[in-house]
C-alpha cells in the first residue's frame, strides 16, 4: 500500500494545476487566471509501489459559476518515456525528492489501475490518509476483464471531457467538468458498461456528488 508522506511541495499540485488547466479544451474558465481548491477525490495503489496515483477534484472559484474539476495525476521519480506531452509539471517533494507530475491518463499504471477498480479487483484509497480505504467511492462493471498487456494510452481531449481507447472496443470516458447529481451513490448512466463515482464539497462545504468515469462500447 502507498504511503502517504504529509511534507511539503514546491510547487504544490494547485499551484501546477493553475497553469495547466487553462490549456485544456474541457476548461470552462474566462481570461482570468484560475484560483483553485482541492475539494477532494481519491487514490489507487501500484502494485509496484512506483508511480503515485491520484485523482483529484480541483474546484475553480474564479468565476461566478464555480467549476469541479476531474484531474487524474500520476507522481513519478523520474520521466516517463515518451509523455513529454503529458507532463504537468515536476515538484520538489520534501521527502522524495523531485516528482514529475502527469496527466494521468497518459500513463499506462493509472490507467491499468483504473480499469482494474472499475473491475472490481483494485480498492480505492483514501485520499490523505495513510492505508486507509475509501468507502465513499462507487464503481460498478458488467463486462469481461479487459487484459492490458503491454498497452499504450492514446487519449484524446476536447470540450466534454477525455475519451480514451482500450482493449476490445471500449472506451473510458472520464468527465473533467463534474456534473452533481441527486442519486448518492449515482446509479451506472444508462448504457455503460462500468462506472466511477464519488462525493466531494464545493468551498462551501455543500456535499455534492458525480460520475467521475464510465466504461462504454466505442
Amino acid at each position: 500500500m502507498a504511503i502517504i508522506h504529509h511534507t511539503t511541495l514546491k510547487p504544490t499540485k494547485l499551484e501546477l494545476l493553475t497553469d495547466w488547466l487553462p490549456s485544456r479544451p474541457w476548461y470552462r474558465g474566462g481570461p482570468d487566471t484560475p484560483v483553485l481548491t482541492r475539494s477532494g477525490g481519491f487514490r489507487l495503489d501500484d502494485p509496484e509501489g512506483e508511480v503515485g496515483i491520484e485523482f483529484m477534484v480541483a474546484t475553480d472559484t474564479s468565476t461566478p459559476e464555480q467549476t469541479a474539476y476531474l484531474v487524474p495525476l500520476s507522481y513519478r521519480g523520474a520521466p516517463l518515456e515518451g509523455a513529454e506531452h503529458a507532463l504537468v509539471g515536476t515538484t520538489e517533494h520534501g521527502v522524495l525528492g523531485k516528482r514529475w507530475v502527469y496527466d494521468g491518463v497518459h500513463d499506462p499504471v493509472l490507467v491499468t489501475e483504473l480499469l482494474a477498480l472499475i473491475e472490481g479487483r483494485a480498492q480505492a484509497q483514501a485520499q490523505s490518509v495513510d492505508g486507509a480505504l475509501d468507502p465513499e467511492v462507487v464503481r460498478s462493471c458488467t463486462g469481461a476483464p479487459l487484459p492490458l498487456d503491454g498497452f499504450a494510452p492514446e487519449p484524446a481531449d476536447d470540450e466534454e471531457g477525455t475519451r480514451l481507447p482500450v482493449p476490445h472496443g471500449m472506451v473510458l470516458h472520464l468527465h473533467r467538468v463534474l456534473t452533481p447529481v441527486p442519486e448518492n451513490p449515482p446509479l451506472r448512466p444508462e448504457g455503460a458498461t462500468g462506472h466511477v463515482a464519488r462525493g466531494w464539497q464545493d468551498p462551501q462545504g455543500t456535499p455534492l456528488t458525480a460520475v467521475f468515469v464510465t466504461l462504454r462500447a466505442s
